[in-house]
Formats: C-alpha cells, structure tokens, sequence
C-alpha cells in the first residue's frame, strides 16, 4: 500500500478509534480473570476526570504517577473530535512488536556456572489487552557452534497456551496443529502484564492496593496482580521521564517461584512505521529466576491497534476442561 494511502488508512482508523472509545476510561486489567476487580475499576473509571485518575485510588500521589506513566508512553490521549476536548482515554488494545537479539534456553548451561544456553533470535510479538492475549513467535539459532534453526510460536488467551506449527494452526482441519501447554499459561500471561502498557493497566486495576514511593530519587510503584496471577507483586520502576524502566516480579508462594521476572526497558522511541505518539521500548532485557532470559532490540511497532484474533483450538479447551 502507497505510503499516502495507509497513512491516510491510519489516521481514519484512529479517529474511529477516539470516536468509539471516548466514552471510555483506561482499560484495566480486568483480564487477569478478577471479575470483582473489573467492575470497580469500571464503576471508578466512570468518574468524571482523566482516565488515570478516575481508575486511580484517592491518594493524589498515585493517581498523578499513574496518568503521568501512562502519557510517557502515549497509553492515554486526550481527543479533540468535532472541537471538543474529551475525556483522556486509553488508545492501545492491540499492537505487534518485531525485534532482534538473543533469547536463552532453560536448562543446563554448556559450561557450570554459564547462562543457559543462547540462541540468536528473530522475535515477533502479537500482544492484545481484551481479552488478554499474546502470540511470540521466534526463529533461534543457537550462538555457539550453529545449527538449524527452531521456529516456535507460543500463544496464551486467560487461562488458555499452547504451542502453534504454524500461525491459526489446529483451527481448521488439515491446516497445521495446536499442541496444549496449559502449564505455561501463567508464564506466558505474565509476559503481557509486565510490558510497560501492562503494568499501567495493571496498576490502575488494582486501584486502593496500588502505592507510589521513592526510592534512590527514582518513583516506584508497587502493586498485586489478580486472578491466574494472584500472589504476583509488582514493583516498576519509572525513569526521568516517567517511562517504565524496571520491571521486578516478587512471591512469598514457592508455586510461584518460575514467576520471579526483572525486565529492563530503555532507549524509548515512537518505533512505528508511522508515527504514531505510542513510545515503546527500543531494548528489552529480561531475566528469570536470576537467569537471562531475553535480550532483543526492537526493530518496530505497530500500535495502531492492528486486527489480531486469538481463537483457542478445541483441542486446547479439551485439554483444559479434564
């Protein structure tokens, strides 16, 4: 498609966009399966005011980290539709996410005392917030002595994961396969949650049980995660410019202990093909259980809410109704 013609595409598709959603507060992160905390963010969001502040708790502190993280990185907008200036609403419900670099394998290390072992990586995320859902895909090479290459596509939707051949595979007979693997659903969730637009979404749920503090000069908040990832403390960590820059994963439960995460974001950019005010950003680090885990410079992003589907096989909802 011409340049001219898909900007032309996008800039329509985002003032439908405003237009349906300016009613609407930030989403929260109902999804994490706590229906009681949906309908309280959703009966505070209705308040009048911004997003971030309406979903926010009382306390003014929290409520003005919040709205301010979530205008660092283009999360919540102010529309001006028709010459009115409309509530601030949350403009990202899906996105795709390309990068590069390298990706660790669990398990035994080639040397004592070694990372795990690395792969050079190709890395495609498709990411959606309603429902909560998230396709990786990646091609890993290994980065010592070559090999061929592993071509993997892992996909969640709530409590739903499994494992695609290719992508929509075992949805229409004949057409790839779908392997169950519900075990990891909590790990794959949790990779939504604590992406930057996540953890914002995630802290304005969690409303009351959300706190702001300081911490060597630098903001923090810290909050629980709900339903599957009940148990889940948050604690993100803002930059200068109030973007997220660490994310770390705390429990008390040992079942939750394949869960302890730190990420480490940097070098924020609006990293569409067209802009799009949606910062995201540009290398992603992240360890598990002490271990890297990821290490990917993203190439792009596509914020303007592409159509992404998550359909579950019914084999998957077979393997998870027994």
């Amino acid at each position: 498609m011409p340049t001219e013609a898909k900007m032309t595409s996008v800039l329509l598709a985002r003032a439908l966009l405003i237009a349906a959603l300016a009613s609407m507060a930030l989403q929260t992160a109902g999804g994490q399966g706590d229906s009681k905390a949906t309908a309280s963010a959703k009966t505070m969001a209705a308040r009048p005011g911004n997003a971030a502040s309406a979903a926010a708790p009382d306390t003014p502190d929290v409520a003005k980290t919040l709205k301010a993280a979530a205008e660092a990185v283009g999360l919540a907008r102010w529309s001006g539709v028709g010459g009115e200036r409309l509530p601030e609403v949350d403009v990202v419900n899906t996105m795709e996410m390309w990068g590069s670099g390298t990706a660790y394998g669990t398990g035994q290390p080639y040397k004592s005392g070694e990372p795990w072992p690395a792969f050079k990586t190709e890395y495609h995320a498709a990411i959606g917030y309603n429902p909560p859902a998230m396709r990786v895909e990646m091609t890993r090479t290994p980065a010592q002595g070559g090999g061929t290459p592993q071509h993997t596509i892992q996909v969640v939707r709530e409590k739903f994961a499994w494992d695609e051949s290719e992508i929509g595979g075992g949805l229409i007979p004949g057409k790839g396969s779908a392997t169950p693997a519900l075990g990891a659903a909590n790990n794959r969730l949790l990779q939504l949650w604590i992406l930057p637009y996540g953890v914002i979404k995630s802290a304005i749920a969690a409303g009351e049980k959300t706190r702001v503090s300081t911490e060597n000069g630098t903001t923090v908040i810290t909050f629980p995660l709900v339903g599957q990832l009940a148990g889940l403390m948050v604690k993100a960590t803002l930059d200068a410019q109030n973007e997220i820059a660490k994310v770390e994963t705390r429990t008390d439960s040992p079942a939750l202990a394949d869960l302890l995460t730190e990420t480490v974001y940097s070098d924020y950019a609006d990293h569409g093909e067209i802009a799009t005010d949606v910062r995201s950003p540009g290398h992603i680090v992240r360890k598990q259980g002490g271990h890297p885990l990821l290490d990917i410079q993203v190439k792009m992003l596509d914020a303007n809410n592409p159509y992404l589907v998550f359909p579950v096989p019914e084999n998957v909802k077979k393997a998870a109704s027994n």
